[in-house]
Parts: C-alpha cells; sequence; structure tokens
C-alpha cells in the first residue's frame, strides 16, 4: 500500500504581518516538507492575503504537528486534505 498524500492548504491574512512567523515554522519542518507552492493576490501595490500549499511527508502525524504549529500563529487558517490510493 503506498502512503497517503497529506495536502496542507495554509491561508495567510496580512500576509506581510505574518511571512516571516510563517516562514520561521515552514523552515524548521523544511525536511517534511516534499512540495511547496504560494500564491498571493495579483493587485495595485501589496496584496494583503496569500495562500501555501504543500506536500507533506511522513506519517499524518507530522502533518498535524505541522499544522498545529501554524494554527497558533495568528491571521493563519490550515486546512488537511489526505488523498488514499
Amino acid at each position: 500500500m503506498h502512503p497517503p498524500h497529506l495536502i496542507l492548504g495554509i491561508h495567510v491574512t496580512h500576509r506581510l504581518q505574518h511571512a516571516s512567523e510563517v516562514q520561521r515554522v515552514l523552515t524548521a519542518a523544511g525536511s517534511a516538507i516534499k512540495t511547496r507552492l504560494g500564491l498571493h493576490e495579483v493587485s495595485e501595490g501589496d496584496s494583503p492575503n496569500g495562500l501555501v500549499i504543500l506536500e507533506v511527508r511522513g506519517e499524518e502525524s507530522v502533518a498535524d504537528d505541522l499544522m498545529a504549529q501554524l494554527n497558533a500563529i495568528a491571521g493563519i487558517e490550515v486546512k488537511k486534505m489526505v488523498f488514499t490510493h
């Protein structure tokens, strides 16, 4: 049996205000992150919100721990998707 694909969607409000703290958590968890995609709104000036999509490797508990750390940051909301084959 193949391991599940673990995907985290991270919605960042006030992106410029929270980006450094989110980056700190993601850097610390770097070995558990297989794929990372960052999206932000395109508008005049700085875009206030962003979305980060992560593919997490390892056990589901690794994704759950990362989720908890990110959800502890004000202005961050994390959703998890688990795809089993």
